[in-house]
């Protein structure tokens, strides 16, 4: 079968063959049921270039939006989705060290994770340390990545610092909230009531969001204000937690979930809060807003980008080892239950990462 031999299938279908990729397509602004799967050739790496045979990849809220066609970057439907993935080396092209084969890697991907067999560049895999299993590292990925980046990067949080963690019991807060603790930062996080103890064993101070004012009760809890607030909510949330800063504090903005069911310019909810940023770091009042972006600086300098994934990837898997954090897996499906999963994971019940495996 060659690559114009692709037939979609209803997802409940499985591969036959050990010879073919397995993919998962989202063919359009669909509910999960309507995920395809098509079956491909195993796909040949080119110069530069590895194929991964996948052992994890992850369910994050990047392909919630991106099912809803609310992903302000998201490539045209159709598409393969899958942020990131976790697997070993299969084979390599000309100029890629052989020795790579066998071992495993994970890499960043944006799109295309959830298959069986993922094509990248070499430059962009990284080496998973001896002891993680794929699920244990792929909860950390893409999560871990854009914790580590905005609070050491971008916030430069400081040993005993105050933080507020919006949504600390979800994939990315719970990681950032963990790196936090171990650098010897105070932190306050908001998450449902169900999570609070969750929260109160990893040392965070939880607020109610759907029950307590956020911004009344962070000021009741750190009268100085706090040092860096990581803000995914986007919509009002970013105004208030910009109030919350003390002088010389720093907000970051990761996302616009507030809107993820909105209609209307995907782009716009994310426009507004660069214009908010911009004008608010016009202001001389010694506070910084960012909004992050984990691909920000792949177009300006593209080894600068890899090697600064790589070294941040590298400190979070060994953090991992350490136990610094925890690999938080809520549930583990076969690829060809990726609908089951991405309701699972949507329904805001469960806690860690939603994984799917071949």
């Amino acid at each position: 079968m060659n690559s114009e031999d692709l037939t979609p299938t209803p997802l409940a279908a499985r591969a036959t063959r050990a010879t073919q990729a397995v993919q998962v397509v989202l063919p359009g602004i669909v509910a999960p049921e309507d995920l395809q799967i098509r079956r491909a050739s195993v796909p040949e790496p080119g110069p530069g270039q590895l194929v991964i045979a996948m052992e994890a990849t992850g369910v994050s809220f990047a392909e919630q939006q991106m099912r809803r066609g609310r992903y302000y970057d998201q490539p045209p439907f159709p598409f393969v989705p899958g942020y990131d993935l976790v697997g070993r080396v299969l084979s390599t092209g000309r100029g890629v060290t052989p020795e790579l084969a066998g071992r495993r890697v994970a890499a960043l991907v944006k799109v295309g994770g959830w298959a069986s067999h993922v094509l990248v560049d070499a430059k962009d895999a990284v080496e998973v340390p001896d002891g993680l299993t794929a699920a244990q590292a792929e909860t950390v990925v893409v999560n871990g990545i854009t914790a580590w980046q905005m609070l050491h990067r971008t916030a430069r949080v400081r040993s005993g610092q105050t933080i507020l963690v919006h949504g600390a019991s979800g994939g990315v807060g719970s990681v950032l909230a963990q790196l936090a603790r171990a650098a010897g930062v105070k932190v306050i996080g908001t998450a449902s009531a169900r999570h609070h103890e969750a929260l109160r064993e990893l040392g965070v101070t939880p607020i109610d969001y759907r029950a307590e004012d956020v911004a009344a009760r962070a000021r009741e809890l750190a009268p100085g204000e706090v040092d860096a607030v990581f803000d995914h909510v986007g919509g009002r949330s970013v105004i208030d937690s910009w109030h919350l800063l003390a002088p010389g504090g720093t907000l970051v903005s990761y996302g616009s979930a507030s809107t993820r069911d909105d209609t209307g310019s995907k782009q716009m909810p994310v426009l507004k809060i660069l214009a908010r940023t911009w004008v608010w770091n016009a202001l001389p009042n010694g506070r910084r807003a960012h909004f992050y972006n984990i691909w920000a600086g792949r177009a300006l300098d593209k080894d600068r980008f890899r090697t600064q994934l790589r070294d941040d990837l590298t400190e979070v898997f060994a953090a991992l080892q350490r136990g610094d954090i925890t690999a938080r897996i809520a549930a583990q499906l076969p690829l060809a239950k990726a609908a089951e999963a991405l309701h699972l994971a949507e329904s805001g019940t469960v806690s860690g990462k939603v994984v799917l495996t071949p």
